[in-house]
């Protein structure tokens, strides 16, 4: 079955190891969820996949939808547009090996978790001390930021120094921790409480 392999960085023609089948009368179609395996690197994939018709020989699987790992370009919901944007031209430009491009777009990210929170907000290194003053967010997440926001200087900036690919890896994996920490799990956080006190 034909699935992307995040490792591999490409589309492999994947082994399956195990399989369930959808139920037709209540998804409305044919499909599985599979446990796969890459041939080449021999990871573990999981995903679903979905019987088509392609008029070659009868019906065929689909390419495997992978949810494990999860792909790149899955961003929750609850982050605004404002840094949901650059969080997926990170994305983009980590997979493209652009690992300076992949620095500055984690930086205009966290611009965008600023900016949502205060449009006034003219600087990165501002934005940040805001939202720290303010508890939006604490000490550490404050730190992880500053160092986005060294690094995004590094990448913008003409200089010989390159950001190596580890380093644009733990940003881009800061930046969505922090949109993450800010829009998704304060929000859980405020349903759960809200919750508690109706009960």
């Amino acid at each position: 079955m034909i699935v992307e392999c995040p490792r591999c960085e490409s589309k492999v023609d994947a082994e399956e190891r195990g399989a369930v089948d959808f139920d037709f009368e209540i998804h409305g179609f044919p499909g599985k969820a599979v446990l796969l395996e890459c041939p080449v690197c021999h990871d573990p994939l999981f995903g679903f996949t979905e019987l088509i018709e392609t008029g070659f020989g009868g019906p065929q699987w689909a390419v495997v939808d992978r949810k494990w790992p999860v792909p790149d370009n899955e961003i929750d919901y609850a982050i605004p547009e404002i840094a949901k944007l650059a969080l997926v031209e990170a994305k983009l430009c980590f997979k493209a090996r652009a690992y300076n491009a992949c620095a500055v777009m984690c930086g205009r990210t966290i611009e965008g978790v600023c900016k949502h929170h205060n449009s006034s907000i003219k600087t990165l290194a501002s934005g940040l001390k805001k939202l720290n003053e303010n508890g939006v967010i604490d000490n550490r997440i404050y730190q992880w930021g500053e160092a986005l926001r060294k690094h995004r200087n590094l990448g913008a900036h003409a200089t010989t120094e390159q950001i190596s690919k580890e380093d644009a890896k733990d940003l881009l994996d800061f930046s969505i921790a922090i949109c993450d920490y800010v829009f998704v799990l304060n929000e859980k956080f405020q349903r759960f409480q809200e919750r508690q006190q109706k009960a």
